[in-house]
């Protein structure tokens, strides 16, 4: 074989080995882990810890996602030196989405929220539903969706509430530009019982290759709580998120 076949195949080869690499599949497999840590000392001593964790699979008209996030807070006693825990939650979920159409889906929902200083220490919800995408542009996302389900409680004094509950959320995502987005969630459960509800504004920038920081605020708010304790607790929490 001389020369002048070698280039000439090489040349046919080339292109149909570069298709091949950029017709690759995605991974199915996503996700993003964040942390935040905060300490200040002074007059007053005080430090404030915030991790998450979702991971996210798709396949076909498939996909699910789990959720993982805690938040602990804690300030030193003057008098005693000992730092007291002045915030301590935990969120646990899991989402599946089966499309019906490219705009429509149905979705079933876990969720567990534990809040050691919250209006409930615990709220378990399982709901099922369907949702809408209604925007779906590249630089704007709007979901919405609407369901009904169960949910378990338990009060900060060992209450236990059982209810039927309707469930609405509305998911909004604006990507300003390629390094910066706007994150707005809103959901709602609504029960006999109880109402929670529950707001996250986050915007993120990224700073080097996956990694990110974002400055979110959190709101959670029951309708129906113990006194003496407050229906609606704020988490504000400035977090390093890196995207796999």
């Amino acid at each position: 074989m001389n020369l002048r076949t070698i280039v000439i195949l090489a040349a046919l080869v080339a292109p149909a080995s570069l298709m091949a690499q950029d017709a690759e599949p995605a991974s199915p497999w996503s996700g993003k882990a964040t942390l935040g840590y905060l300490a200040t000392s002074g007059n007053t001593d005080n430090s404030t810890l915030n991790t998450g964790l979702e991971v996210g699979y798709s396949t076909g008209n498939w996909a699910h996602l789990l959720t993982a996030a805690a938040i602990n807070a804690a300030q030193e006693d003057v008098t005693t030196q000992n730092d007291v825990t002045t915030a301590e939650a935990y969120d646990l979920g899991w989402k599946s989405e089966r499309n019906i159409t490219d705009n429509d889906f149905l979705f079933g929902r876990l969720k567990w929220r534990k809040d050691r200083f919250g209006g409930f220490d615990t709220q378990f919800s399982q709901t099922v539903g369907y949702g809408r995408r209604l925007i779906d542009s590249d630089k704007h996302t709007l979901n919405a969706e609407i369901g009904a389900g169960a949910r378990q409680s338990e009060t900060q004094l060992g209450v236990k509430e059982d209810e039927t509950i309707l469930r609405g959320g509305m998911y909004y995502t604006w990507a300003i530009s390629e390094t910066s987005e706007f994150r707005q969630d809103l959901t709602a459960e609504g029960g006999e019982d109880n109402t929670y509800i529950e707001s996250v504004t986050a915007l993120s920038a990224k700073l080097l290759g996956d990694l990110a920081l974002v400055a979110s605020y959190t709101i959670k708010h029951n309708t129906d709580v113990v006194a003496p304790l407050e229906e609606t607790d704020t988490y504000t929490a400035l977090s390093l998120e890196y995207r796999f």
